[in-house]
């Protein structure tokens, strides 16, 4: 039997002395296991969440149960109603930590629709891109929540104010949270409506600047003030043919009556339609500091009508001035008056009141009357006083009651329409 060589010992000798090294190493470390899901309910709605909070979905929802009850109307203009005048759940999200969504369907007032329903990208606060159908950037009122409004109907103001439609908007908030803007490009619509096609081809562009001076920093006392500017403008050709394609609107009272019509017909030409430029412009602000709220805004709106061979630019004005103060148990914000303390049913303590007055005011342009609204059907002007209470029982439930008078000019067969006396109550959860 030969022997092995020296060298080849201390190759096999060196192999063995090393395998056991190698098995003895550490074992890599393992990955952290993924955080589990978030599921909350509370009064905030329901959320799911991944434990990273970069993906999230809010369920919410707002109902409103309105009481409307006219008096003292002997023409009987208004119709005294109980409605549900708006039944939304609301569909929120967030997607990969900057994309949010929103889906908001209402059932209220016995007309389904869809409301919201965008996709808004944001990398950071200062820039944010959003597709598809919102508010239209311009009202002040109009862009407040309406579970946060001290009146339950908006002002006359709202009258001239487009209200949502489809399109792109860039916004966001720059200068430590000082300054608000926005651009949109949008389908473009009527006054004082919602839409969701675009059937004249032309296309809206609003822009709103909205500063707080002194949200992060300066006097305490001013640390509620906020002024703005919104513009709208574009072109809009109405059809003839169909009441829902005219680019014109019916203008609507507080108590949701309607107050001004352009004029409409079975022959040619006897329809007043759009047909050229619509301008709007909006100076708006307001300020709040402890239970006290103020809130004003100006609204023009410029449209270029036709019927048959004659055309005009008729300019419509509104504007508004709304004092709001909280008796006890919060204070005042643009974003809704939230109690100190809920109110609690065997004690009969916490929750908060409100009370709130406004003066409002709607003037249609005289060179409307006769060619394109009727004088003994539309009226040429309204103002309107109105006062309201507010109980909050949380910031979730509330119950108000309005009381607002409207008076015309014109609007009847000889002289003017009887004025507006509408009692108005409103049950509220909005979660």
């Amino acid at each position: 039997m030969s022997a092995v060589p020296g060298p080849a010992l201390l190759v096999v000798a060196s192999l063995l002395l090393a395998a056991p090294r190698a098995s003895a190493q550490p074992p890599a470390p393992e990955a952290p296991p993924p955080e589990a899901p978030i599921i909350q309910l509370s009064e905030e709605g329901f959320s799911l969440s991944s434990g990273d909070k970069a993906f999230v979905v809010k369920l919410r929802g707002q109902l409103q149960a309105d009481g409307r009850f006219f008096v003292d109307d002997p023409e009987r203009n208004g119709t005294n109603t109980f409605v549900m005048r708006r039944v939304r759940p609301i569909l929120d999200g967030t997607f990969f930590g900057f994309v949010d969504f929103r889906f908001m369907p209402d059932f209220g007032s016995a007309q389904p629709l869809v409301q919201d329903a965008w996709i808004d990208f944001h990398p950071s606060d200062k820039i944010r891109l959003r597709a598809g159908k919102f508010k239209t950037p311009f009202g002040l009122e109009l862009l407040q929540a309406a579970v946060n409004t001290p009146f339950i109907e908006r002002s006359l103001t709202v009258d001239l104010v487009p209200i949502r439609d489809v399109g792109l908007e860039l916004h966001g908030n720059v200068l430590g949270g000082r300054l608000q803007y926005s651009v949109a490009a949008l389908n473009g619509e009527a006054d004082g409506v919602s839409s969701d096609l675009n059937t004249d081809d032309g296309f809206d562009l609003a822009a709103r600047l909205f500063v707080q001076p002194f949200k992060a920093g300066g006097p305490s006392l001013l640390k509620g003030l906020g002024v703005g500017f919104a513009v709208t403008r574009g072109q809009q050709f109405g059809t003839p043919g169909s009441a829902s394609t005219t680019g014109v609107s019916v203008l609507r009272s507080t108590g949701q009556e309607i107050l001004f019509n352009y004029l409409t017909g079975a022959g040619a030409g006897a329809t007043v339609t759009a047909y050229g430029e619509h301008l709007r412009y909006s100076p708006q602000g307001y300020f709040y500091v402890g239970p006290l709220g103020l809130l004003a805004e100006y609204v023009s709106s410029s449209q270029e009508v036709r019927v048959g061979d004659a055309r005009a630019r008729l300019r419509h004005q509104a504007w508004q001035a709304l004092a709001s103060w909280v008796v006890f148990g919060g204070d005042a914000a643009y974003d809704g008056v939230k109690p100190t303390t809920p109110f609690d049913p065997e004690t009969g303590r916490g929750g908060a009141l409100e009370v709130a007055v406004r003066y409002h005011a709607l003037d249609l342009d005289d060179d409307a009357f006769p060619l394109f609204a009727d004088p003994t059907k539309s009226v040429t002007a309204a103002k309107g006083f109105g006062v309201g209470a507010n109980w909050y029982f949380n910031k979730r439930v509330r119950f108000g009651a309005n009381f607002h008078r409207t008076d015309y000019e014109g609007g009847a067969t000889e002289g003017d329409r009887a004025p507006e006396n509408v009692f108005i109550t409103r049950f509220q959860v909005a979660f």
